[in-house]
């Protein structure tokens, strides 16, 4: 299963607006993505719900993983999206 680890930049970590922001991209994914942090199960990366009780703060570490046709592209695209700050 192809996975990327990406360290988040949003300042304020994926809560409220850059949650959103992030989960309606992976909502638009060709495959079903899910997102994890360590010490936690991972969660569907199109839920907001789900990616916010990870709790994931600036500079945190989270893999995000998927399998299927179009699979790589769309961790590539998640992933740069998690490496910029959505909260600009």
């Amino acid at each position: 299963m192809p996975s990327r680890t990406v360290t988040v930049a949003s300042r304020v970590g994926l809560h409220a607006r850059p949650a959103a922001v992030f989960t309606r991209a992976a909502a638009a994914a060709p495959v079903p993505v899910t997102l994890a942090v360590a010490g936690k199960d991972p969660v569907n990366a199109a839920s907001v719900l789900g990616v916010m009780t990870l709790g994931v703060e600036c500079g945190q570490e989270v893999t995000l993983a998927a399998e299927g046709e179009g699979a790589d592209g769309a961790l590539d695209s998640l992933a740069a999206l998690l490496a910029t700050d959505l909260d600009a």
